[in-house]
């Protein structure tokens, strides 16, 4: 019980933070500071909860622990990515020369994508984004296969065609330089060790076998001979 209502707690916290951020007015020293700092808190988190992990690497300490540190980060992101949006929305900058009819096809393709890595998600590992639900199994086949990390992929194409379809060169530059160096970083820092206790070898095997998120034909597994 106290499990769900922390997770409706971040959800609340998560929810009210991206629409406070949101009501910043354009190119406001808040809405700067918000866009180019809040998502690096997300360094600080992953730290704070890969110690916690070190400390007690159990199955519950991960459960509890990566609750509080998934919605820590969904604050810090959507704290920065909301305001991030409405400002490229209305960017008058430079400019990037693409065709937003194209930039509008690729927004929808990825939504599509990004669709599908939930969905897959929730059939092969029955958990849900976000330490919504967690994964009760190691989700390892269709998209997992090839990537270990098909939800980040799609989420970084989905936010660069929002780049493209509002051709704002300077979204693209923060979205390279700011989000996704503090994302690859709890991914590497965090994620795969909480992954490893709940999984334990099963997911050192996947993890030796499948890219962190370029994705790869999937390899067969050989199975021992008899001798």
């Amino acid at each position: 019980m106290l499990l769900i209502l922390l997770k409706l707690a971040g959800l609340a916290l998560t929810v009210a933070s991206c629409w406070l951020a949101s009501l910043s007015p354009a190119h406001s020293a808040l809405s700067l500071a918000l866009i180019w700092v809040a998502p690096l808190f997300t360094i600080p988190l992953s730290i704070a909860g890969r110690k916690s992990l070190d400390a007690a690497p159990t199955k519950e300490r991960a459960e509890w622990a990566t609750v509080i540190v998934h919605y820590g980060i969904g604050i810090a992101l959507g704290a920065g990515i909301l305001p991030a949006v409405l400002a490229a929305q209305r960017s008058s900058g430079i400019g990037v020369p693409f065709p937003r009819r194209l930039g509008y096809t690729l927004f929808i393709a990825a939504s599509i994508v990004l669709s599908l890595t939930v969905v897959n998600l929730a059939v092969r590992g029955f958990g849900a984004p976000f330490a919504a639900k967690l994964s009760s199994r190691l989700a390892t086949e269709w998209m997992y296969a090839w990537t270990r990390n098909p939800m980040g992929l799609a989420t970084f194409a989905w936010f660069f065609s929002i780049g493209l379809r509002y051709q704002s060169l300077w979204f693209l530059i923060w979205l390279v330089l700011i989000v996704t160096p503090a994302w690859v970083f709890f991914v590497k820092t965090y994620e795969e060790r909480e992954l490893e206790i709940r999984f334990g070898s099963g997911y050192l095997a996947y993890k030796a076998r499948t890219p962190l998120f370029w994705p790869r034909r999937p390899r067969s597994v050989t199975m021992p001979q008899p001798r």
